[in-house]
């Protein structure tokens, strides 16, 4: 069993501030390590089984392949298929493979873009692999996923029917590799089935990690074609889709393209043509057949038009998937193109410019901090704000820019088609003089006298949006969020730059500043009152003068909560939690002093709960919670707000008194253990010392 989800998050954070999850040190994929498990199969000269993805009927998923089919599977290694496989064949080649029985064109259109770059090539299928030498049934690929490199490791058992691969599979039937990528992808998104239907750019992303530009090609850019040649002279995976037709089915159209289907774009080529100038597109259909028949095609008299040596370079007539069209018939009869490059050089094709990149991490949550687009006036200022500091200098060419913002949800399902993408966007504000002192989140009434500097056009249900903008030195908020409010999601925001940037999440930016006090905090105790409590605990107590958890629920539930309960009160458990944060002689019990210091703190919040329970509801909503905290003097970060209603909320979202109580009893505990054993910044703790404070507190 895994370490709860908290631990690995701070683990995560602290791998990657190591340089795990780079791309030279990747992360171990479900905490598999290639290395480890080649040694323990070797030495115990057996071959291995995945059981993290084992050979069953699970890992290929439901309704991929009909019942009848799905009993004669058999998973099969590449020994017992070939007399003689290799992962590697006469070099890797976009001609190499076909498409199985999975829907996933979308996947090998990406895999086609892979094998134009080797460089890519090489980090996404580790070379040194082979069935012979080492041999142990165990293979291993790299994918960026969500804002770090995995490693993943399969076994080489591959699904077949009859001896044949069902799945992607080469031509030639004694090479694997194809057939051994997709596993390792499939592995990454649930199961075969996961791996239905999507959009070559999410492909080629988890195989670069690079900056994504995705142009709608209704609406192309002017400089469309320098864009496509500058990227085609880096290191870049470029892609594209037709027009969707009126059903899910591929229809193969008279012009000979395909409805609702992905290609790979392999090729540029400017000509000269009658006279006249022409661009042409290289395409590549994924099923390996079926190609374009209009100008320029294989069989168009076109060709004849320009020079001998460019008509030898280009054109050819196979019937192998790959053709040639105009860029303006490319944006006629395509969709989209999405571009996917290491850096985002091709942008103005400054080869000599270094980008720096900054990643931030987020969350939006319902009811907290998940506000919906500025359209939401009132709720809008609750989404995550980001500061940033652009500083060095400023090119005022026309059309130039400095800054990339690429916004990516991050599921929270580990099966791929379980992930339900939000409308997502950004929005960015330049921060006036006035504010530069502001410390923490800003407030509702700086959105609505203050318009973005830049903002997402159309938010988009897609896996990522990207912005390109031209931003002056000086100081920026940057608001990432849903269209819709109170939808929840995680998120990594990257912010790719020219010149030097330094941005944070700004809700818990006070640096350090004093908490002023409520007024609730400030009020004098009453000694009349105090001496009720002390007759009231003597009433109760046992003969030792003191209180223990079950008493201490009576005393509670009767005296301060009576007739204000949603959910019958306190119970023993948060008395029992009680005591142990205010048991000073580790006891289990309270003596008078501890109970009336406890009693004043229960007083308090519950007051605090009453006077922000503007609802009148006898719950505080999520939004009411941040108001309670900041009624009681507490600054907490949204990620720890979001943490708090995850803990102690209802399935509904609401805070009752009791949770609330408990909870900020306990917070403000932890804050003292905090400031008594750390040095101010971090905390050394032994691990009997650990478990003697988590235990007991």
């Amino acid at each position: 069993m895994p370490p709860p989800g908290v631990c690995l998050n701070i683990m995560e954070a602290r791998h990657k501030k190591s340089g795990i999850g780079s791309s030279s040190h990747p992360e171990s994929f479900f905490n598999q390590d290639y290395e480890q498990l080649k040694r323990f199969c070797l030495t115990r000269k057996v071959k291995y089984i995945d059981e993290l993805f084992p050979p069953v009927t699970w890992s290929i998923g439901m309704g991929l392949l009909r019942p009848d089919d799905l009993s004669k599977v058999q998973w099969l290694r590449p020994w017992d298929i070939s007399s003689n496989p290799s992962v590697v064949l006469d070099g890797i080649s976009r001609f190499d493979f076909e498409q199985g029985l999975v829907g996933n064109c979308w996947f090998l259109a990406s895999i086609g873009a892979l094998t134009l770059q080797s460089q890519v090539l090489m980090q996404v299928m580790p070379p040194g692999q082979t069935f012979h030498e080492d041999y142990c049934g165990l293979f291993h690929f790299r994918f960026w996923r969500f804002g770090m490199w995995v490693d993943v490791v399969i076994d080489d058992k591959l699904p077949t029917i009859n001896g044949r691969l069902i799945f992607v599979h080469s031509k030639d039937p004694n090479e694997f590799w194809p057939a051994l990528l997709e596993k390792a992808y499939a592995k990454v998104c649930g199961s075969y089935a996961d791996m239905r239907a999507g959009t070559p750019a999410e492909a080629m992303m988890d195989f670069t990690g690079g900056v994504l530009m995705h142009i709608d090609l209704s609406d192309p850019p002017a400089n469309m074609w320098d864009l496509m040649f500058r990227a085609g002279q880096t290191t870049s995976l470029m892609s594209c889709g037709t027009h969707p037709g009126e059903t899910s089915d591929n229809t193969v159209l008279r012009n000979g393209l395909v409805q609702g289907h992905a290609y790979t774009v392999t090729g540029l080529k400017q000509l000269t043509s009658g006279g006249k100038l022409v661009h042409l597109v290289r395409l590549w259909n994924p099923w390996g057949k079926g190609e374009w028949n209009g100008d320029w095609s294989d069989m168009s008299s076109l060709w004849l038009t320009v020079n001998a040596e460019d008509r030898h370079m280009c054109h050819s007539v196979r019937d192998d998937g790959e053709f040639w069209m105009t860029l303006q018939e490319v944006c006629k009869f395509y969709s989209d193109l999405s571009i996917c490059c290491l850096t985002p050089n091709f942008l103005d094709g400054n080869s000599s410019c270094h980008w720096t990149a900054s990643v931030l991490e987020g969350r939006w949550v319902s009811g907290i901090t998940a506000g919906g687009c500025p359209q939401n006036k009132e709720s809008f200022w609750t989404n995550p704000q980001y500061r940033v500091r652009i500083d060095g200098p400023h090119s005022e060419k026309d059309g130039e820019k400095n800054t990339l913002l690429s916004l990516m949800q991050k599921p929270d399902k580990q099966n791929r088609h379980l992930v339900q993408n939000l409308h997502i966007g950004l929005s960015v504000f330049e921060v006036p003089e006035q504010y530069r002192t502001h410390r923490g989140k800003f407030p509702a009434t700086f959105f609505s006298t203050h318009t973005p500097a830049a903002q997402t056009k159309t938010y988009l249900n897609a896996r990522q949006v990207m912005e390109s903008l031209t931003l002056k030195p000086g100081d920026y908020l940057i608001v990432p969020s849903t269209y819709r409010p109170n939808e929840t999601s995680s998120f990594i925001l990257t912010i790719h730059s020219k010149i030097d940037t330094h941005g944070y999440e700004n809700s818990n930016d006070y640096k350090n500043e004093p908490v002023q006090k409520s007024p609730l905090e400030e009020q004098r105790e009453n000694p009349q009152d105090d001496k009720k409590k002390t007759t009231l605990f003597h009433k109760h107590s046992d003969k030792y003068e003191e209180v223990d958890a079950e008493q201490l629920q009576k005393l509670l539930n009767e005296n301060i909560l009576k007739g204000e309960l949603k959910s019958g009160g306190f119970s023993v458990n948060d008395c029992r939690s009680m005591v142990a944060l205010m048991d000073t002689s580790i006891t289990g019990k309270l003596n008078r002093e501890e109970f009336v210091y406890l009693w004043n703190k229960v007083v308090k919040y519950k007051n605090i709960f009453f006077l922000t329970d503007v609802s009148r509801t006898g719950t505080l909503s999520l939004s009411e919670l941040r108001k309670a905290f900041e009624a009681s003097g507490k600054r907490l970060s949204d990620a720890m707000l979001n943490l708090m209603a995850l803990r102690y909320g209802t399935s509904s979202g609401h805070i009752t008194l009791e949770s609330f109580i408990t909870l900020i009893l306990r917070l403000d505990c932890m804050y003292k253990i905090f400031k008594k054993l750390s040095d101010g910044k971090a905390m050394s703790l032994q691990e009997s010392e650990w478990i003697y404070i988590s235990m007991y507190t």
